[in-house]
């Protein structure tokens, strides 16, 4: 029987970028890489090397100096970028990011309210935010305020904040870095569930070996170029 080829999410060619200031440095000389659904990708390499770099660039936070990303078939340009950012991807960050004045479900339906969906009770990005908080095991905070909660908590909600617009790819930079390593594990599982199970892609910028072997394709990202591909 023939094989369905996977859908591809992601197709970057030839990226590249430097900074100037305070000395020229040239980060990424030339990057290609392509992911699909189901994918988990770890980049790895060492502090300075440009794995926050090429994430953002990748998330469209950032444009290179060079090359291009595709997102689901699209272009990203100037003109789309913020669109295509809201529609298809999101974002996890090993400082959280959350908004500790508000409740647990409150910062999950941030990206709706953004996106302008009616977040009140009955709604369905309501109920789908108390969906996520139950498969990130945190159910039973929906009504705590963020601040008072524990840091292996907030990257879990993170993650349902994450997950709250049903986004095409996940982009996650060092999710577990500030983690015991108990916790950390739970993350790490949590990531790879919903690229595994549920057809996502998912890119996660780590130094951890143990994160990156259970991953579907590992990269070194060395001088530049990302290279040791490894399936």
């Amino acid at each position: 029987m023939t094989e369905t080829p996977k859908q591809i999410i992601l197709k970057a060619a030839g990226l590249r970028k430097a900074f100037y200031h305070p000395v020229p440095v040239q980060v990424l000389c030339g990057v290609d890489l392509t992911v699909c659904r189901g994918d988990s990708v770890a980049i790895m390499g060492r502090s300075g090397e440009g794995k926050s770099t090429l994430l953002q660039i990748l998330g469209t936070l950032e444009q290179p100096c060079a090359g291009s990303v595709e997102i689901d078939g699209q272009l990203v340009s100037p003109f789309n970028r913020s669109r295509i950012r809201n529609q298809k991807l999101a974002f996890v960050f090993q400082s959280f990011h959350l908004l500790e004045d508000y409740t647990t479900i409150e910062n999950v339906l941030m990206p709706a309210q953004i996106a302008r969906q009616p977040v009140h009770k009955d709604s369905p990005a309501y109920q789908r935010a108390c969906m996520l908080l139950e498969q990130v095991g945190m159910g039973h905070r929906l009504h705590f305020n963020t601040k008072l909660l524990s840091g292996g908590e907030k990257q879990r909600v993170a993650i349902a904040r994450a997950l709250c617009n049903n986004p095409d790819l996940i982009l996650a930079d060092e999710p577990s870095g500030n983690l015991d390593r108990h916790t950390a594990r739970q993350i790490h599982e949590l990531l790879l569930h919903f690229s595994r199970v549920e057809g996502r892609a998912l890119i996660i910028a780590t130094h951890d070996q143990e994160l990156a072997s259970l991953c579907t394709h590992r990269y070194h990202l060395t001088l530049g170029g990302l290279g040791g591909f490894a399936s």
